[in-house]
């Protein structure tokens, strides 16, 4: 089985700061997670010269499908970038670990998340989407979306409702199984009414966290749990250090979480839901593939960012292998 994510297109870069003078430079505050604008973009490329950098391919749906081809799974990304080094080198990193990449590409400068790093440690963040959330229903080929099982598609897209809906009804129309996450609280918070229409019309598998599905459902996870078993056919919800809650075949399943004290949280609901997905496409059982889940999460908050180091992999594929038997 085969899984396309559609997502935004974010390079992540970290950089080390030998003092906070950039902070000022760029107009951002120091801790802050701000979205900045394309002159800010300019002038962090202009100072990380310099600096000591790294970066790696990000966007939440990216992240799911790297996670996943890593595993073995077959897995494409649709996405937009622009005509800079940097998307170049998005499209080259999704190629390396066996990711289809399907961009749109447009002039100008690709989205980025920025992580400036102080000397004492503090992450102040800026994000610039760039084209990545100019996406267009007619950039989504049809042809594209039915080579595939599963679409896999990030609630960060819901403030683009045409583009959301329309890609839905191709994959619906072609057979392709439709999961979506719920991103965050704020976006659900915004787009309550839109989900409420697609949630039970389309999705099949629907991935949130405690706050955003207390901002969908009004009730406790373990009340709301009950309540989207009657829209989709699998929901999940991730509680963080208390594991995750699984409702699906009138099955409601508890998954203790796995890794020790987390270093860094980023990319955990990423990883858990690759971790997911790729059992289903395998055909395991609803609990069996929240172990995978919980088994990537753990990993990945054990080191800072958003990805699993490389040498880890043939490790994790030999515990999913023990899961599965």
């Amino acid at each position: 089985m085969s899984t396309i994510g559609l997502g935004n297109a974010l390079i992540d870069v970290l950089l080390r700061l030998r003092d906070d003078g950039p902070l000022a430079e760029i107009g951002i505050v120091r801790g802050a997670m701000d979205m900045i604008d394309e002159h800010q973009m300019l002038v962090i490329q202009k100072t990380q010269s310099h600096l000591e950098r790294t970066q790696v391919p990000g966007g939440s749906v990216c992240n799911t499908m790297r996670a996943m081809a890593n595993l073995g799974a077959n897995t494409g990304f649709l996405g937009k970038i622009g005509s800079d080094s940097l998307g170049a080198y998005y499209e080259d990193a999704l190629l390396k670990v066996g990711v289809t990449p399907y961009f749109v590409k447009t002039e100008g400068i690709s989205g980025c998340c920025t992580v400036l790093v102080s000397p004492d440690g503090e992450r102040t963040m800026g994000t610039f989407l760039g084209p990545a959330p100019t996406l267009t229903p007619e950039d989504i080929k049809e042809e594209t979306i039915a080579q595939y099982d599963y679409i896999y598609i990030e609630g960060y897209l819901l403030v683009n409702e045409p583009l959301v809906r329309s890609t839905m009804e191709k994959a619906k129309k072609h057979g392709v199984k439709i999961a979506l996450d719920l991103s965050n609280f704020n976006i659900v918070n915004a787009f309550r009414g839109f989900l409420e229409d697609i949630i039970p019309r389309y999705v099949n598998i629907l991935f949130s966290n405690e706050s955003e599905v207390r901002a969908f459902t009004g009730l406790e996870p373990q009340d709301a749990i009950g309540e989207l078993s009657k829209m989709v056919d699998i929901s999940v919800v991730t509680l963080g250090k208390e594991g995750s809650l699984i409702s699906g075949n009138g099955e409601f399943i508890k998954v203790v979480a796995e890794g020790g004290e987390p270093i860094d949280t980023t990319g955990a609901g990423d990883h858990f839901a690759a971790g997911f997905l790729y059992g289903q496409s395998v055909g395991a059982a609803l609990e069996q593939s929240g172990r995978i889940g919980s088994m990537l999460a753990g990993y990945v908050i054990d080191v800072i960012g958003a990805q699993i180091p490389p040498q880890h992999w043939e490790q994790i594929k030999l515990k999913v292998k023990d899961i599965l038997s």
